[in-house]
């Protein structure tokens, strides 16, 4: 039995069911998934709960706080949520990233 995480980041160019992912070490499996909308991302942690009963969900920093308690009220506390954080000069190089590559 694995310690199932599922992977979520946004792109304001993704296919849910083209942009996926699963690497299983045998005690551990990552399952990464990039959605469109704060909607895909909800329909995906309820299904690929449903489906592989993951332990935690852990998103990427662009989910908004009020998205990441949307998240978690969909999987009614039978998950963990966790959001990964960078520091400040990290979040800079990160943002101009994303501005170049026409995020937002």
């Amino acid at each position: 039995m694995a310690f199932k995480v599922l992977f979520l980041a946004h792109a304001p160019d993704a296919d849910k069911e083209k942009h996926r992912s699963i690497i299983d070490t045998g005690k551990y499996k990552l399952l990464s998934v990039v959605v469109k909308t704060q909607e895909e991302a909800i329909e995906e942690c309820k299904d690929i709960h449903e489906k592989e009963n993951i332990d935690t969900v852990l998103l990427c920093p662009g989910f908004k706080h009020l998205d990441v308690a949307e998240i978690s009220r969909s999987l009614e506390g039978k998950v963990a949520v966790c959001v990964a954080r960078g520091d400040g000069p990290g979040n800079r190089i990160s943002q101009a990233a994303m501005k170049r590559e026409n995020y937002f």
